[in-house]
């Protein structure tokens, strides 16, 4: 029996390449498997940002109601574990190593990848746990994601920008296309991006699928105070803000609301479960504020779109003598626009290298921010971990000043390894 670690030690050396797109490999192993959920309803998540935000209002809205969930989702921040929620908590390590074993006695002479490994252990622990209902959030594109050998009983597709351009293209159209791909006919498919790629629209229509779209089947307005929502058949008034801050999570929550509206035949909801799970919900590094002195920000943004978002979010927090970014990133992001849209706002930089080997090393990422930086009042130093970078950017900072940790979801982690950090600046003149 390996541990947990032995397995994905193991799963890291079993594959010539990292990400290898297809199903067929997947599908082989599940049918061996004999993978089944039978009476689980399934949502799958698809998108560019706000997956994780989007399953994770689903799950709590959906405990709120009284049903038993599930979660897959990734990457995970500090543990491997967190990629699997039964009933609202990790499933333990234990679990996951037998699971990966199923998926080893039936895997044969098939070559799989990490991923592909671990989502089929995954699968296979959810498929078995009597669920009411599982969130699954695709880990790249949709259409070849090892998820989605599942058919879905409600797809949700959140925003849709430029990521991982080198596998699922460069444009938002080609882009859009992969994600459709966790359509099913008849199905309803919820696509709260603002203004989708046509080749979404269009193959929603093509295959016979429900389409709802925002601005058109839902939509939400609101004050500074409180947010309402409207669907097909349902209205909400008076909704506080969801627990998960950000303006950008009303736009997942209004998809989150209508997923629940087109499923309301098979998994009624309440507008008190409604209320209740969004006031509560829970997700770690999505513009998550940290009380202390300084403040800290911890945010997984990694793209451009999602960066601009933490931009909007950090300029809405107000004034601070100084704004400190410990900032890590993987080497194929398009660095000069996630760089160029938050700068403004960053007065000192703390570049780190991250324990990957795609990772950008902190030399590279203070080369692209200085090729582009227009600012002459601004300071950058390179960091061998994102610990010590946050380590320094504290001892540097005053009782009122704001650190942000961004960059990717191992930036955050990394500052997560011992906990959720409490800062205590050293006050000033002592």
């Amino acid at each position: 029996m390996r541990t947990l670690q032995e397995w994905l030690d193991w799963c890291e050396r079993l594959h010539p390449v990292a990400i290898d797109m297809g199903l067929d490999r997947v599908r082989a192993v599940a049918q061996r498997m004999e993978l089944d959920f039978g009476q689980t309803l399934v949502i799958t998540v698809a998108g560019t940002n706000g997956k994780g935000s989007t399953c994770a209002m689903l799950e709590a809205v959906l405990q709120q109601a009284g049903y038993k969930t599930g979660v897959y989702t990734s990457p995970h921040l500090v543990h491997f574990e967190e990629r699997c929620r039964v009933l609202g908590q990790s499933v333990e390590a234990v679990d996951l190593a037998q699971a990966f074993e199923v998926v080893e006695q039936c895997r044969g002479n098939t070559s799989l990848t990490y991923f592909e490994f671990s989502t089929l252990a995954i699968l296979h622990l959810l498929s078995k746990a009597a669920l009411d209902v599982v969130m699954l959030e695709v880990g790249l594109g949709g259409r070849l994601d090892a998820v989605n050998i599942v058919d879905t009983d409600c797809a949700v597709i959140t925003s849709i920008d430029i990521d991982h351009a080198a596998l699922l293209g460069n444009d938002r159209e080609t882009i859009g296309r992969e994600k459709a791909g966790i359509m099913r006919a008849g199905k309803p498919v919820i696509v709260s991006d603002p203004v989708p790629p046509q080749s979404v629209l269009d193959h929603a229509a093509q295959l016979g699928a429900d389409l709802w779209r925002f601005g058109q089947d839902f939509n939400f307005s609101g004050d500074k105070q409180q947010w309402n929502w409207a669907g097909r058949g349902r209205r909400y008034s008076g909704l506080a803000y969801p627990a998960l801050r950000g303006a950008n999570q009303l736009v997942n929550a209004s998809g989150v609301l209508a997923a629940l509206d087109a499923l309301r035949a098979h998994l009624p909801v309440t507008a008190q479960a409604v209320r209740n799970g969004l006031a509560m919900v829970e997700l770690t590094g999505r513009f998550q504020i940290v009380p202390g002195e300084p403040v800290l920000v911890l945010d997984v943004a990694h793209n451009p779109h999602s960066v601009a978002a933490l931009a909007e979010n950090l300029d809405a927090m107000g004034f601070y003598p100084n704004t400190r970014a410990v900032f890590g990133a993987m080497a194929d992001k398009d660095l000069a626009p996630m760089l160029a849209r938050v700068a403004p706002m960053i007065d000192h930089w703390y570049f780190t290298d991250l324990p990957l080997p795609r990772a950008a090393k902190a030399q590279e990422l203070e080369q692209a921010w200085r090729a582009q930086n227009q600012r002459q009042d601004t300071t950058a130093k390179c960091f061998a971990d994102p610990a010590a970078a946050l380590a320094q950017a504290v001892a540097e900072s005053g009782a009122a000043d704001r650190i942000v940790v961004f960059g990717s979801f191992h930036t955050v982690g990394g500052v997560l390894h011992n906990g959720l950090p409490r800062l205590q600046a050293k006050h000033l003149g002592s």
